[in-house]
């Protein structure tokens, strides 16, 4: 009991950091959706991830005079969500799940989105960097550089394989079998040769 009354005692001396804050408990299908109990009559609410359900989560917020949103990045299910709050003028945090995890306290009665809008309102949250404007685009094009990349080293090993089980070991000879000497060899018509 002393315990309960040292917790309930906290809760009335800590500081809130964001009294206008709501949180999204990010999913694939389904976002949980929580704001602070004295803002709605119900302060919990799910939305499908269509863009209609996601800008009909925006005007709730709105309504209840949000400000600032706390999400998980949970895989990529939490870009277009957060660009349309953005957008919007939303205040967004976007954290690491395994930092609302360690925070202790938590009671299991109490859904994702409810314990996450707790712990923003009270400042408890630390916000990932996410870059905006032209250095999110470049980062974009430099992750998809990235990515061709490591795509292109999977398809020469491939033509490499493929070269071997013919028994033609030209990475053995040529450096680069896609440089323009091993594309020529590889291209090259071996019947042409034997023409009169």
């Amino acid at each position: 009991m002393n315990r309960n009354k040292s917790k309930s005692r906290a809760d009335r001396t800590m500081p809130m950091v964001h009294p206008n804050a709501a949180a999204i408990d990010i999913g694939a299908t389904m976002h949980m959706a929580a704001v602070r109990a004295d803002r709605a009559p119900e302060p919990v609410r799910s939305f499908g991830t269509f863009t209609a359900d996601l800008h009909r989560l925006v005007d709730w917020f709105t309504e209840c005079g949000v400000e600032t949103v706390v999400m998980e990045s949970t895989s990529f299910y939490w870009i277009p969500i957060f660009e349309l709050l953005d957008a919007r003028g939303f205040t967004v945090f976007l954290v690491n799940a395994r930092d609302a995890k360690h925070v202790p306290g938590r009671k299991t009665d109490v859904s994702d989105a409810q314990w996450l809008q707790r712990l923003h309102s009270f400042g408890l949250l630390r916000a990932s960097f996410r870059p905006k404007g032209q250095i999110a685009e470049l980062r974009a094009y430099v992750r998809q550089r990235e990515r061709l990349l490591e795509y292109a080293a999977s398809h020469i090993q491939h033509m490499q394989k493929a070269l071997t089980e013919m028994n033609l070991q030209l990475h053995h000879v040529v450096a680069d079998i896609t440089g323009a000497t091993g594309l020529g060899i590889i291209r090259a018509d071996p019947c042409r040769r034997a023409r009169p």
